[in-house]
């Protein structure tokens, strides 16, 4: 058996209409179309569409978001709130990427981060940076 890597694994799909209760653990990339009430962790790449809603907390690679959010939101590499983003939460990243338009409320938080994706889910440690 070969190892396979992100690129290989299927795009995990929450469609319009659809409403869960619960946690999404995953090592590809997740994309919600619809209504989450709990946690996503992935070590891939998030989409929250703009029909989508989450509300809890995100923990991944990186993430677009285009519809409603309202999370602690932590992302290793970078953020991109669309247009139509409607962000309500802190987060922790490395690079945030805003389109005009965009709705943010909360603190954030940028710089280098260390990630570990651990089977349990996702923790994330402050890089200590020195002159």
């Amino acid at each position: 058996m070969s190892k396979q890597n992100n690129q290989n694994l299927p795009i995990n799909l929450i469609a319009g209409g659809t409403k869960i209760h619960g946690d999404i653990v995953s090592d590809g990339d997740v994309r919600i179309d619809g209504n989450l009430q709990g946690k996503i962790v992935s070590k891939g790449r998030v989409v929250v569409g703009p029909t989508g809603h989450v509300s809890g907390k995100i923990n991944c690679k990186s993430a677009d978001i285009s519809g409603r959010v309202e999370a602690e939101v932590k992302v290793s590499e970078i953020l991109t709130l669309k247009a139509s983003a409607k962000l309500i939460g802190d987060i922790n990243v490395n690079k945030l990427a805003i389109e005009p338009g965009a709705s943010f409320s909360g603190n954030c938080s940028m710089g280098g981060m260390v990630k570990d994706f651990s089977s349990n889910g996702v923790s994330s440690h402050k890089v200590k940076e020195t002159a």
